[in-house]
């Protein structure tokens, strides 16, 4: 049905503007439509296999809907439409212009669709290796086969190879048959052997793997030296300089070397609120790992100008105490062997053989040992795909893996493109994406099976909409039969999640997030904001007071201040800013004017007062002048994100119940998800990486969202690299999926109208 009652006026949605579409169906939710035959309560269906339309809770009111279809088939005389309305019972005359008004155009919903434009699936014709060892052949009649292009990577094992391995192409598999075969077909020391993985995950899976296989003693396995980078190379450290790299002088959290820039900063009278010293620190990482140190470091912002410093003074300090962090463990083992030739050499003889997976993400520092450690015998065999290089933030780099030839010379290239993950039109969509990037070495991955629809688009009017028309489809599909672990919902960064968590955490479908992933209220431009609302209803709200101090071009100490002359004035807290006393005129002027405007505050709505709050109260200027408007996570992006979420409410108190409720809900599902076997997945494209989830939807493919501003940026600058990996990341989320993928590409973000990815140019 496409008419219902709301408020007693009829609602037609042929005419209604997309916008009110989620308006509409949280009231229906409240049971606030009804039927315009029968009155009874009705629904509105917001999801994504249908257009939206009215429902009735109980679906036998099969009569309702004839009804309702052939009233909106019959004519209807709309130049009347609007000449009465209903007042006390009785049908009065409105006034109307003198002037004739045009006609409203209905305002169409944008249909889903599915790509189109795919090749046929293929069968794939297996390559032939040739005569195969017998322990691959042993393994094959045990259940542990590989394709033709597998068994050759299985048994190139002298000199350097490297194993173009496209995604869910069964590379892990191919590694550990490669070091099974190599220790038991072989007889290769497993001693000789270096194993680097990313991850612990990844190492253990690959033991666990290895110690399944025939043959395969345990023995053997524990000998083999396997690991993630850090691991492997900080062992180096601290056999040969045990005291300068013991454990107790790791700065291993967070706080611990923030707390040092922190130090430093307020040297340099940077806010400690309002510096965003945890990006500082990702800054000096990057530096680091790409092996530049202070003296090597040409900042071309103001913004790296400082970090330049606090890098200086980070260095500083932990050479005068003596303590270290996990980037100084590759770095230290990179100078040490650099200064030692004759433990290089040492090295060099003790391995043999070096098999390195995800190469496509590794950086300088790393690069640099594995050329140093493999200078000898060349026995070099890396795993990856420049098409997922997607850590350029942590200093990888996909040219690594495409200039290994080089490096490398007499390289053998053997390209894994056998899917065994996704459906062939997953598959050959991706494809189609990914070619369009300049900078990658070619190849085409091919689909082992064609169990799926074409991957959807779908055109949600906002985050809002989005949310609600994902989890409509979830428990839509969960409802016939699926699994909450069958879904993924993937997004660019931890801010868009907002309203896909708030929509869940309502729905009674279980699900998990990151453990650091932060309540988008609990985001700092967002509490600074949210602290004006609460002082407006609350003028002795303490720390809202503290919140906004920084936002109003004071220092922290001020706070004290204010207490005091609220005690000496006989006033509330927000009244005392009228008698704090500044060097400047503009300033005392501002917060003189300041309490009288919290107050006015009360009685608009949340959307009216944020505006106010913006612009009238200077929060906009802060923002600007906050310093972090060139980061991938702007504050301008959150006072936006956070407007979107106050449209649905009319008052601020309840908007910061429901603000208070999803912080809350924000630990307790984080609580909970530890005992979740079985449940949606909500996570960043880059945690997703490696995983697969039979469904997957991706938020916000629009330019801006992704690709994100900062690449298009970039390529108005005429440099188009950013752009290239954000291809690389959207070609990452959509080959998570089994089955089925579903790209969200709303009409508007953040307010503003969006346009669809240039990503999504086929």
């Amino acid at each position: 049905m496409k008419k219902a009652i709301y408020q007693n006026n009829t609602v037609d949605l042929v005419f209604l503007c997309p916008e009110r579409l989620q308006f509409l169906y949280e009231n229906g939710k409240k049971g606030e439509l009804s039927c315009l035959h029968c009155k009874k309560p009705v629904k509105l269906y917001l999801g994504i296999q249908e257009e939206p339309h009215f429902y009735h809770i109980n679906k036998t009111e099969s009569n309702c809907k004839s009804f309702v279809e052939e009233s909106t088939m019959s004519p209807v005389d709309e130049s009347h439409e609007d000449i009465f309305a209903e007042q006390n019972g009785f049908r009065m005359p409105r006034s109307r212009s003198i002037t004739k008004e045009p006609k409203t155009e209905p305002v169409s919903f944008t249909k889903s669709k599915q790509v189109a434009g795919n090749p046929p699936h293929t069968e794939k014709i297996s390559i032939t290796p040739g005569p195969t060892a017998n322990y691959l052949s042993e393994l094959n009649t045990s259940g542990i086969t590989l394709d033709g292009q597998q068994l050759l990577a299985a048994s190139a094992i002298e000199g350097p190879v490297l194993l173009l391995s496209g995604a869910g192409s069964g590379k892990t598999r191919v590694l550990t048959v490669r070091t099974a075969y190599m220790i038991t077909e072989l007889g290769i020391d497993p001693r000789s052997i270096m194993l680097v993985t990313f991850t612990a995950k990844a190492a253990k899976e690959m033991k666990e793997r290895l110690l399944s296989y025939p043959k395969v003693e345990a023995s053997a396995v524990h000998k083999l030296v396997t690991g993630t980078f850090h691991s492997i190379f900080y062992k180096i450290l601290i056999h040969h300089e045990p005291e300068k790299w013991r454990r107790d002088l790791l700065l291993s959290r967070d706080w611990e070397r923030q707390a040092i820039l922190q130090k430093a900063g307020r040297e340099l009278e940077l806010d400690e609120k309002e510096f965003a010293y945890d990006q500082a620190l990702q800054q000096i990482g990057l530096w680091k790992n790409t092996l530049l140190f202070p003296n090597d470091v040409r900042p071309e912002t103001e913004w790296e100008e400082t970090c330049k410093i606090l890098y200086e003074r980070y260095e500083l300090h932990k050479e005068h105490t003596g303590t270290y962090d996990f980037d100084d463990m590759l770095v230290g083992c990179h100078r040490l062997l650099r200064n030692n030739p004759l433990l290089l050499k040492r090295y060099q003889d003790r391995f043999s053989y070096f098999l390195i997976d995800e190469f496509q993400d590794i950086n300088k520092v790393q690069y640099e040992l594995i050329l140093s450690l493999s200078a000898r015998n060349r026995n070099v065999c890396v795993v990856g795909d420049d098409d997922q290089s997607i850590y350029s933030f942590r200093g990888s780099d996909p040219s690594f893996i495409q200039n290994f030839s080089r490096h490398f010379p007499g390289a053998k290239v053997i390209k894994l493109t056998e899917n065994y993950r996704s459906s062939h039109e997953i598959v050959a969509t991706a494809n189609r994406i990914i070619k369009r990037n300049q900078n990658r070495m070619s190849k085409a991955m091919h689909a082992q099976h064609n169990f799926g629809p074409p991957p959807t688009l779908f055109y949600p009017y906002d985050e809002e909409q989005e949310a609600t028309m994902i989890v409509t489809d979830i428990q839509e599909k969960i409802a016939d039969g699926a699994r909450p672990g069958d879904f993924a919902v993937l997004y660019r960064t931890h801010s868009m999640s907002r309203a896909m968590f708030e929509r869940l955490a309502v729905s009674n479908l279980p699900f998990k997030i990151e453990s650091d992933a932060e309540s988008f209220y609990n985001r700092r431009i967002v509490r600074g904001l949210l602290a004006f609302l609460r002082l407006s209803l609350d003028p002795n709200d303490a720390k809202a007071v503290s919140e906004i101090i920084s936002s109003l071009f004071l220092k922290q100490s001020v706070l004290q201040e204010i207490k005091a002359e609220s005690i000496l004035q006989d006033c509330d807290l927000t009244e005392a800013f009228a008698f704090i006393k500044t060097a400047h005129a503009f300033q005392q002027k501002k917060l003189k004017a300041l309490p009288k405007q919290i107050q006015s505050l009360r009685s608009l709505s949340p959307i009216v007062a944020l505006e106010i709050i913006e612009k009238d109260l200077g929060y906009q200027d802060f923002v600007k002048k906050r310093g972090n408007e060139g980061n991938i996570e702007k504050g301008s992006d959150d006072v936006r994100d956070l407007k979107v979420a106050a449209k649905r409410f009319d008052s601020i108190n309840a908007f910061l119940e429901h603000t208070d409720h999803m912080t809350a809900m924000n630990s307790e599902v984080k609580k909970l998800s530890k005992h979740f076997n079985d449940a949606i997945q909500l996570t960043t494209i880059h945690r997703a990486k490696g995983l697969e989830y039979k469904n997957v939807y991706v938020l916000g493919v629009v330019d801006g969202g992704m690709p994100h501003d900062y690449s298009l940026e970039s390529l108005r600058k005429g440099d188009s690299s950013a752009l290239e990996e954000e291809r690389r990341l959207l070609y990452v989320a959509m080959t998570r999926a089994e089955t089925e993928l579903y790209l969200s590409v709303p009409h508007t973000r953040r307010g503003k109208n969006a346009h669809q990815s240039r990503l999504l140019k086929l």
